[in-house]
């Protein structure tokens, strides 16, 4: 239901654009939000956003280079990645909650796509 995608091989300082696109239901009154993991590391928070307010958080490794953004139309949810550092090699995965905060926390997200390898080299 949920379907991410965009990740890739980049150099530091590039940008990439993931995309995560919600299918079998609708999640208009969701918050989502993406995550990252590197193996042997745990889940960290990267961003979400409230879908029907579009009011956004982020975690402070990547405030003010990445903008997470949804298209209604689309049902659609993107992270805009910017300023890439070799630290944002990871794993990448988009995730829904039903819940009425905006939640950073990966335990309270109810669904969850397949992840994305972002890698970035110096």
């Amino acid at each position: 239901q949920l379907q991410a995608s965009g990740g890739g091989l980049v150099q530091a300082g590039d940008s990439l654009r993931l995309s995560c696109a919600a299918s079998g239901r609708t999640f208009s009154n969701y918050n989502m939000g993406w995550f990252r993991q590197v193996p042997g590391k745990e889940r960290q928070f990267v961003a979400a956003i409230r879908w029907t307010t579009g009011r956004t958080v982020y975690a402070d490794s990547v405030k003010g280079r990445f903008t997470i953004s949804r298209d209604n139309a689309k049902n659609t949810v993107y992270l805009q990645m910017n300023s890439l550092k070799p630290e944002d090699t990871a794993v990448y995965y988009c995730a829904a909650s039903t819940s009425t905060l905006l939640v950073v926390v990966g335990n309270q997200y109810d669904y969850w796509g397949q992840g994305t390898l972002v890698t970035v080299s110096s």
